[in-house]
Order: structure tokens, then C-alpha cells, then sequence
């Protein structure tokens, strides 16, 4: 069950922008994701919860999307996030720069499968101006990094797994039909065999 969730939790870059997720779906979020282990169970990781429309569109100016498609900037009026989990670092209990990353990996992880259960989609965004979105959002950088921002919302775009092509490249992309195609490396790619 875990495998079938995990393949159908692709990156969502589409939403349907008027059905609006709620300040509590996504406490509920950051509640699952604040019970993930941590390093040195130091649990660093703070969240700030972006839900109203005004402040939305705000964060969405913060942000650029999709790395691998460089002529597209970003989803259009309609179709952005209803919501954000911003997820920062508190720099005074932080063990180290390599221990949030892995904190923030296993909570990202888990707010993606915790809202593709609720129905809704996300995509983390790791490109987006710090100065800016603290300024937007309040956040006092002495104490707190912004390292993340989740956009979600109910999914408007099919995204699909295809074998990584033969030349190796990793470059996701959209065919004609808007339909998101993100290659994987085979299982025997991935496995290292033992001597």
C-alpha cells in the first residue's frame, strides 16, 4: 500500500486554485510532520501556515517553478496553490546543515503523502527569494531560516512515471495534453549488487 501511495505522490505544479484548503487541513499537516524523527531529536523544524487568499498570491511572488521547464513561469491565475507550509529552521537547535536537510526530507515526505490522503497535492519549492518571503511573511531571520516552501492544493494536472530514457537524462516533462511525465530509474539501476 506504501509503494501504490508513494508512486502516486508526484510533484503537482497545477491546482485548482478556487477550492481553497483550510487554515486547520493544514495544522493537521504540520501536526503529522512534527512527529517524524529528527536528528539528535534536536527537532529544529518550524512551520509557518499560509491559507488566505491575499497572503497567497504574496508567496506565490516569492517563487520560482520547475527548474527543468525554463520557459514556463509558473502555474496561471486559476490554476496556483490554495495553500503553503513554509518550513524553516530554528538556528538555535540546529545540530548541523546536513541533519535538517534529512529532518526536512522526512517531513517533507511525510506532509506530501499526508495531504495526497486528504486528497490534495504539493509541490516543494527549494528556489524562492528568503528576503523576501520573511518580509511577506513576518519571519525574524536571526532565530529563522526559511529552507522550503509547499505549495498545495487539489491537483489539476496527471502526472505519470516513465522509464528514464536511454540518454540518462532526468528532465521531466509535458506533452501536448498538459500531462506531466517524470522519468525513474529502473530497480535494477538503483540496486548495487553485493560480492
Amino acid at each position: 500500500m506504501l509503494h501504490d501511495a508513494v508512486s502516486q505522490n508526484r510533484t503537482c505544479r497545477r491546482f485548482y486554485e478556487n477550492e481553497r484548503i483550510d487554515r486547520d487541513t493544514l495544522v493537521d499537516l504540520v501536526d503529522t510532520a512534527r512527529l517524524v524523527p529528527s536528528s539528535g531529536n534536536r527537532q529544529p523544524l518550524k512551520y509557518c501556515v499560509v491559507h488566505d487568499p491575499a497572503l497567497c498570491a504574496r508567496v506565490f511572488d516569492c517563487l520560482s517553478w520547475a527548474a527543468a521547464l525554463p520557459d514556463w513561469p509558473g502555474p496561471d491565475q486559476g490554476e496556483r496553490p490554495s495553500g503553503y507550509l513554509v518550513i524553516l529552521h530554528d538556528k538555535t537547535l540546529v545540530l548541523g546543515e546536513l541533519f535538517t536537510a534529512w529532518d526536512e526530507g522526512i517531513a517533507l515526505q511525510t506532509i506530501m503523502l499526508a495531504a495526497r490522503e486528504k486528497g490534495y497535492a504539493a509541490c516543494p519549492i527549494g528556489a524562492f527569494k528568503k528576503k523576501s518571503l520573511s518580509e511577506v511573511l513576518g519571519i525574524d531571520r536571526e532565530t529563522l531560516e526559511p529552507d522550503l516552501v509547499v505549495a498545495l492544493g487539489r491537483p489539476r494536472e496527471e502526472a505519470v512515471i516513465e522509464a528514464m530514457p536511454t540518454d540518462g537524462s532526468p528532465a521531466y516533462w509535458r506533452d501536448d495534453a498538459q500531462v506531466h511525465h517524470v522519468p525513474k530509474r529502473s530497480l535494477d539501476e538503483v540496486l548495487i549488487a553485493q560480492r
